[in-house]
């Protein structure tokens, strides 16, 4: 997938990692990422309740689909709740990266998007109340990022929030570029 068609940004997680996390922190700005990811849960219901076939549909080919976007904010949030559990638990683990296009192309093809939806909620819920229970120290903890070097877990945190606004962002266009393009099929058809 075209790298500014997912950020609208050529910020590369791998090639260029200050740049990306420069791009996701920018995303968040001055806002507190814990209402930031609060407010998620509700964004991804809203769009996981769209027609199917709207949700499936890419918007050009090199483009994820709205649902494919749901697909890895759901993965996203399972992976990082690993690393932080893993920054929290051991001394300056190991945090494996992983190839998004490659998680999305294998894991969600054929998604139900209320399942999507259903799971990230939970998932969200487990990883806020995890957050709310840390402390200080606890956030100041870091864990060594294979393509990224050290992240704290209040880093990764925060990381995490303006990676929803990105994906939920994405999403949002990709469903109204693909309403567009049915519109204009059905005026000149």
């Amino acid at each position: 997938m075209a790298r500014e068609a997912l950020t609208g940004s050529a910020a590369d997680p791998v090639a260029e990692p200050d740049a990306y996390r420069a791009l996701l922190l920018g995303r968040l700005g001055t806002d507190d990422p814990a209402v930031v990811q609060a407010e998620s849960p509700e964004r991804v219901a809203s769009l996981a309740r769209e027609a199917p076939a709207l949700l499936r549909t890419r918007p050009a080919p090199e483009e994820w689909s709205a649902l494919e976007c749901l697909g890895h904010l759901v993965d996203g949030e399972l992976v990082v709740g690993g690393r932080v559990r893993w920054i929290l638990a051991e001394d300056q683990p190991d945090i494996v990266g992983y190839d998004q296009d490659r998680w999305v192309a294998r894991l969600h093809r054929d998604d139900d998007p209320a399942a999507l939806a259903a799971t990230f909620t939970v998932l969200r819920a487990a990883n806020l109340r995890l957050w709310a229970s840390s402390r200080p120290e606890d956030r100041a903890r870091i864990g060594i990022h294979r393509e990224r070097g050290p992240e704290s877990y209040e880093l990764t945190f925060r990381l995490l929030a303006g990676h929803d606004r990105v994906h939920l962002d994405q999403a949002e266009r990709a469903l109204a570029t693909v309403r567009a393009a049915l519109e204009r099929e059905d005026r000149t058809a």
